[in-house]
C-alpha cells in the first residue's frame, strides 16, 4: 500500500510570510517526503479565496514532478466542471510526461456558488458537464480523434498531441460522498477517491455491478483528513490546533448555505481541545493525533472496511510550523509505514 500526502497550500494572513514563500515550502516538504518514502503528492483546488488556497493544481503538481521521481502527483480533486475538457486532457498528458507516467487525475464537482459564477457557469449543471467532460477527456487520452456534441461541449476532430505515457490512460479517480459520485466513478472513472466509508465504497460496488464492471478490480484511494503521529499525542495537538480551527472553519464557511456539512463551525481553539469537542471530531475521523501504534492500528482498522491502493493524509495545516510537520512525517515513516510493506 502507496501512502499519499494532500495539500492546498494555503497561506493564512497574518502568517508573516509571502504566498510565493509558502508555495515553495510545500513544494520542498514533498521532495523531502519521497526521500522518506511517501508515494504521492496529490494538490485540491478552490478558487477566490483569501488566503491563496491553490486554484491550479494540474500547475502545482507538474512542479512537484519536475523535481521527484518516484511520487504519484496529481489533482485530489480537479473541480472538473470548471475547465475545458480538451485543454485539461492536453494539461494531462504533459504532466504525464514530464513525469514519466506518474499521473493520477483526480476529479470532483465542487460546491461553492461564487467559483462557478466566477467562471459564468450554472452550478446546477455541475454534474452533466462533469460527465460530458469525462468522456471526452479518456476518448483524447486513448489516442481517438474526438469529435463530440454535447449539451456543454462541443468537440470537432481533436486528437491528442503528445499522447500521456500511461496506457490506455492516465488513472482518472472520481470523487464524492454521494450515490451519484459513486456511480459517476463506476460509469466514467477508474476508480474512486475519498474518505475511507463503508457505505460509500459499498454503493461503489453496486453502481460498477450496475454497469458490467467486476466489483472485484474496484480501485479506491483515500484516507484520513488529519493523521498526525505523535510520541505526545496531547502537546502536538495543542501545537496543531489553532491552525486545524482555522482550517475547519474556513471550510465550515464555504459550506454555509450549501448541501454539503461535514463538521460542525468551532468558535475558539480552546473548544477544539475540550474533550468533547475533541471526542466528536475524533469519532467522525477529522482528526487523529496519536501515537504509531495507534496509527498503525487505525490504519488497519480502516482499510479492512475499505480496502486502498493509496492511502492518503493531510501534508500540513495552514500556518504551522515546518518542524512539527517534518517531527511528525519522519516518526510516520519510521515507525508506522515498515507495518505496511
Amino acid at each position: 500500500m502507496r501512502f499519499g500526502l494532500t495539500t492546498d497550500f494555503r497561506n493564512p494572513p497574518g502568517s508573516g510570510k509571502s504566498s510565493a514563500m509558502a508555495y515553495a515550502e510545500i513544494i520542498e516538504l514533498f521532495i523531502w517526503a519521497e526521500t522518506l518514502g511517501f508515494g504521492a503528492a496529490y494538490i485540491f483546488e478552490h478558487h477566490f479565496t483569501d488566503d491563496d488556497y491553490i486554484s491550479s493544481p494540474m500547475v502545482a503538481a507538474t512542479a512537484i514532478a519536475a523535481r521527484t521521481k518516484h511520487m504519484r502527483v496529481g489533482p485530489d480533486i480537479a473541480i472538473l466542471p470548471l475547465y475545458d475538457p480538451v485543454r485539461v486532457a492536453e494539461d494531462g498528458a504533459v504532466l504525464d510526461l514530464i513525469s514519466n507516467g506518474r499521473l493520477d487525475f483526480g476529479v470532483g464537482l465542487g460546491y461553492r456558488p461564487q467559483e462557478y459564477a466566477g467562471y459564468g457557469l450554472d452550478i446546477s449543471r455541475k454534474g452533466a458537464r462533469a460527465n460530458e467532460a469525462l468522456q471526452i477527456i479518456r476518448s483524447l487520452w486513448q489516442g481517438e480523434t474526438v469529435t463530440f456534441h454535447g449539451k456543454h461541449f462541443n468537440v470537432e476532430g481533436a486528437r491528442l498531441s503528445p499522447r500521456p505515457v500511461q496506457q490506455p490512460n492516465p488513472p482518472i479517480w472520481v470523487g464524492g460522498f454521494s450515490r451519484g459520485a459513486a456511480r459517476r466513478a463506476a460509469r466514467y472513472g477508474d476508480g474512486y477517491v475519498g474518505p475511507l466509508n463503508r457505505t460509500v465504497y459499498e454503493m461503489y460496488l453496486a453502481e460498477l455491478r450496475a454497469v458490467g464492471k467486476n466489483p472485484a478490480r474496484a480501485r479506491v484511494m483515500g484516507g484520513d483528513l488529519w493523521l498526525i503521529v505523535a510520541e505526545d499525542p496531547d502537546r502536538t495537538f495543542a501545537t496543531y490546533a489553532p491552525h486545524l480551527l482555522y482550517w475547519f472553519n474556513s471550510y465550515s464557511k464555504w459550506f454555509e448555505g450549501t448541501d454539503t456539512s461535514p463538521w460542525p463551525r468551532l468558535d475558539n481553539a480552546e473548544e477544539l481541545l475540550s474533550k468533547g469537542l475533541v471526542n466528536e471530531l475524533l469519532s467522525k475521523g477529522l482528526v487523529n493525533v496519536v501515537t504509531p501504534d495507534a496509527a498503525v492500528n487505525l490504519i488497519k482498522d480502516r482499510t479492512a472496511e475499505v480496502p486502498v491502493e493509496t492511502y492518503t493524509m493531510m501534508l500540513s495545516p495552514p500556518g504551522i510550523a515546518l518542524g512539527a510537520v517534518q517531527t511528525s512525517l519522519e516518526l510516520f515513516a519510521k515507525k508506522v509505514m515498515p507495518h505496511f510493506k
